[in-house]
């Protein structure tokens, strides 16, 4: 999962960010609305994470262009106000889910994660494919019953390969989708780590790679 966090204090958008991290979400960060809307204009966002009383354009008039685009991405409103009407009136700007501050980072990753159970409403939350089990939301991924321990990267390149259900995933789409904006275009990150990925999963080999094209779960397997 990949998220866009908007919140103009850097040090609770840092914290959120690290945060994130730790339980693979890739989160990628803004501290005013110009930014905001730079970052959505040219990367791909599972969700949105928006303070409300920002530098303009605000946290609500974001909402509104999210929402107009129509491409469906939840967006999840952070504010300190906790009034009924306030939180009404970003409802009806389009958020799909409310945090007030101070909140438990925690409670964050619930609802995020819950937001993207929404989302993907077609799909299990807990995935079954080629003897593989994973449960996105307790991280844990099985084979064939035994329980495989990943790395928070391996998981998350995991997640976007068996999401494809046997489709070629390629490599730029593995490092926009599993890391964030700060990514070198140019690393081996995500060759490495679906390598390692490969081993820890075991023989035989479940994920293959297709010349210049990318990778996918190998479904025949």
């Amino acid at each position: 999962m990949r998220v866009l966090v908007v919140e103009d204090e850097p040090y609770l958008a840092e914290a959120i960010r690290d945060g994130l991290r730790l339980e693979a979400i890739a989160a990628d960060t803004a501290g005013d609305g110009e930014t905001a809307m730079e970052l959505l204009s040219v990367n791909t966002y599972d969700i949105a994470v928006l303070d409300r009383d920002i530098p303009g354009p605000s946290g609500d008039e974001i909402a509104e262009r999210i929402v107009a685009a129509g491409s469906g991405m939840p967006i999840l409103m952070l504010t300190a106000a906790d009034r009924l009407d306030d939180k009404a009136s970003g409802f009806e700007l389009g958020a799909d889910d409310y945090l007030t501050k101070p909140f438990a980072l925690r409670e964050l990753v619930l609802r995020l994660r819950a937001l993207d159970r929404r989302r993907a409403h077609n799909r299990p939350p807990v995935r079954e494919i080629a003897g593989l089990r994973v449960d996105p939301f307790r991280r844990e991924v099985y084979r064939d019953g035994r329980y495989v321990a990943l790395t928070r990267k391996q998981f998350a390149v995991l997640e976007v390969l068996v999401a494809a259900e046997g489709g070629v995933i390629s490599a730029e789409e593995l490092l926009d989708r599993a890391w964030d904006e700060n990514a070198d275009p140019f690393t081996n990150a995500v060759r490495i780590t679906v390598s390692a990925l490969r081993k820890r999963l075991g023989e035989p080999w479940l994920i293959a790679t297709v010349s210049g094209v990318g990778y996918r779960i190998d479904v025949g397997t």
